[in-house]
């Protein structure tokens, strides 16, 4: 069944029930996406603003949003990008560019205009929902992409050359399209994060992404009573693909747009959240308000949060063993994935195996996960090796990359990236990218190693590892640390930590600095390398 089906189902079924929420502090920085509410609550005089939206009125908007592209011949082979912060209309958009046949395009809104032009370029994308803020970057570069006949604009202003959508889309027809597709056939090209280089695209099929549903549903026991709070960017696998698990039961989703801890924690209490997706810089602030006091349990609601998941990158089991100290009686889970495998859930920890904490956990539901070696064997025992996974959310390929999809993809097996081992119950600890390894003096070492043991200072907040150029060895560690606010520490005493570790494993620089994290959690390492480890790329120390 495509995924789309799904949401006709729920509006069918239960109509009139609250599908998602979009909420905004009242103090925080954000501007308002649109200027037509939903539903405006006014029984949070705190917000700036809060606005409901049913199951019946996101099915009914799907529609007019499929019935507009098609007017505008946008069908079967379309490519439609979405340019835009989470809101409430990013569902609707989502689903009825599907319901037209066309591909739904989610993008990086914190791109900056020349990246967003490459991504159009190369999916050749026909059309633009733009959100309001992006009308600047949008008009700057429309010139340069010959692909795109129609822009259409959020926001509440009139452009030229702009179609409006609250004027076009919204006054479109709400009934059902004609447009027959399958499961097999495409539906959305998203873009890995970029840590590595430039952003790759990946083509998805409906039944890649209507198998997340049962996933996400089956991993964390999601039911209709469930409320799930959403921080992280929808244009990312990694949120959309945890809110099909409310799609799938009907459960209701919270669009929390600012990242505070103090609004986080007013958002689970008012809204009654029972599950919340997080990145790790959230639970750290959060977990430093409330060991600074900033953060007081008593002014919240917090007994109806069952369940705190962690995905998007590595999770230091230090950080989860200070959250459940603090959080006792909650489950947690962490979710590994990427957005070749349809984001989250091809190998997952389970809620049942927090003693586990560290793992990523053993392959999801429908999913297989081997270690392999450089010729892809199986490797022996807990030896080191590369992460593959096999299942139903397998990319369909890189979209006009044969080279990247011909190293990625072989028998059907998706090659990750990541390196880890299993121990002896089948659990799969990651030890770190592939190609953030460092090779000093011939010696393999893993940053996330190093990370973890610098964690273990009370004064540490973050910290990123990287591969600095050195003459003799190739290269050598570096540690760029961030401290917890008011926390202090010196050169010396990071440096007398690091003895207990082998000596070609202890940084041979520690810089304070702040850790730089992409909109998904993952810390910007080729941003760090740029910046503090060398003129020469590694390889070009390699053949120096």
């Amino acid at each position: 069944m495509p995924i789309t089906d799904l949401l006709r189902t729920n509006a069918q079924i239960d109509g009139e029930s609250v599908a998602a929420v979009e909420r905004s502090p009242r103090s925080g920085s954000r501007k308002i996406i649109s200027h037509i509410e939903y539903g405006e609550s006014e029984s949070h005089p705190d917000m700036a603003f809060r606005r409901e939206m049913t199951w019946g009125q996101m099915d009914a908007d799907a529609n007019r949003v499929a019935n507009f592209c098609l007017s505008r011949g946008l069908t079967r082979g379309s490519k439609v990008a979405l340019l835009m912060k989470n809101s409430l209309e990013w569902f609707p958009l989502y689903f009825g560019v599907m319901r037209s046949g066309a591909l739904v395009v989610p993008m990086n809104f914190r791109n900056d205009p020349g990246d967003t032009k490459k991504c159009v370029e190369l999916t050749q994308a026909d059309a633009i929902f733009f959100g309001h803020g992006y009308e600047e970057q949008t008009a700057s570069i429309r010139e340069e992409l010959p692909s795109v006949k129609t822009f259409v604009s959020m926001g509440p202003d009139r452009l030229d050359f702009a179609m409006n959508y609250w004027d076009h889309v919204r006054t479109a027809s709400p009934d059902a399209t004609c447009v027959e597709f399958s499961d097999d056939d495409d539906a959305a090209i998203y873009f890995t994060s970029g840590t590595t280089g430039q952003p790759k695209a990946i083509l998805h099929s409906h039944s890649a992404i209507q198998s997340v549903c049962t996933t996400e549903r089956t991993h964390h026991n999601q039911t209709e009573e469930d409320v799930f709070l959403c921080l992280a960017p929808l244009f990312h696998t990694g949120a959309m693909m945890h809110w099909l698990g409310s799609l799938a039961s009907r459960g209701k989703a919270v669009l929390l747009r600012d990242g505070r801890p103090e609004s986080i924690m007013k958002a689970v209490s008012d809204e009654g959240i029972t599950i919340a997706f997080m990145l790790v810089p959230w639970v750290q602030d959060i977990l430093q308000g409330v060991e600074n006091g900033s953060i007081d349990f008593a002014r919240y609601r917090l007994g109806q949060w069952r369940l705190m998941h962690i995905g998007a990158q590595p999770v230091p089991a230090e950080l989860i063993a200070r959250w459940r100290r603090h959080f006792p009686k909650q489950q947690y889970d962490t979710n590994y994935g990427l957005s070749e495998s349809m984001g989250p859930g091809c190998v997952h920890l389970g809620i049942e195996n927090t003693h586990k904490v560290g793992a990523i956990g053993k392959a999801g539901t429908a999913w297989q996960a081997v270690i392999v070696d450089e010729s892809g064997v199986p490797v022996k025992g807990s030896a080191i090796g590369e992460l593959t996974v096999k299942g139903p959310g397998v990319m369909r390929r890189y979209y006009n990359d044969a080279e990247s999809t011909e190293a990625s993809l072989k028998d059907g097996w998706l090659y990750t990236g990541d390196m880890g081992y299993a121990d002896g119950d089948g659990f799969i600890y990651l030890v770190d990218r592939k190609k953030d390894v460092i090779i000093s003096g011939g010696e393999n070492i893993f940053p996330i190693q190093i990370e973890d043991h610098i964690r273990e200072l009370g004064s540490v907040k973050d910290v990123a590892v990287i591969g600095g150029y050195d003459k003799r060895l190739v290269e050598t560690p570096i540690a760029v640390v961030s401290l917890k606010d008011g926390a202090s520490a010196t050169e010396a005493e990071l440096a007398a930590h690091c003895e207990a570790l082998p000596k070609y494993k202890r940084p041979r620089r520690f810089i304070f600095a702040p850790v730089p994290r992409n909109a998904t959690g993952k810390i910007e390492k080729p941003r760090l390398r740029a910046m503090y480890g060398g003129e020469e790329t590694k390889e070009e120390a390699k053949s120096a």
